[in-house]
């Protein structure tokens, strides 16, 4: 599994809806802002989560996003499949988006690359976002600049 930019500003978003959840909607200039994402992406990952059911929306001054569940309803691999699809790290071992190999019944690979997939999609499916509010300090804006992705 490689996460994209969209699934990582996605989980950033949702972390940052998340630690606010209790206080209304949130413009998404403050969410990009917050997580130093790039307004004009940010706008079209809130577009594509509002579309898979995990936020809404209001129109006005006071509008802004909200999570449609509460965040320890919402787990971090939920919102990964939406943004980059299956979790898997090759497609024949993948649960949600199989394609059969030649050499399926024989490769020994596989099983390793089917217990990488498992072992990841049990992290990201039993954690919550509630759990990485808990597990982290609020975003301060300039203080995560690097100079591009590892």
């Amino acid at each position: 599994m490689r996460l994209s930019t969209k699934g990582e500003y996605a989980s950033r978003a949702m972390l940052e809806l998340s630690r606010r959840y209790d206080g209304g909607p949130v413009h998404s200039r403050q969410i990009s802002e917050a997580q130093e994402i790039p307004p004009r992406f940010l706008e079209q990952i809130l577009l594509l989560l509002k579309r898979a059911g995990y936020l809404k929306s209001r129109k006005g001054q006071k509008g802004g996003y909200v999570l449609a569940k509460p965040p320890d309803k919402i787990n971090v691999a939920e919102v990964i499949r939406v943004m980059d699809g299956p979790l898997a790290p090759i497609d024949c071992v993948s649960v949600m988006a199989h394609e059969p190999c030649p050499m399926e019944g024989t490769c020994g690979l596989r099983w390793l690359w089917k217990d990488v997939r498992d072992a990841v999609a049990e992290i990201l499916e039993r954690t919550t976002f509630a759990d990485l509010v808990r597990k982290s300090a609020p975003a301060v804006p300039g203080a995560g600049k690097r100079g591009g992705r590892p």
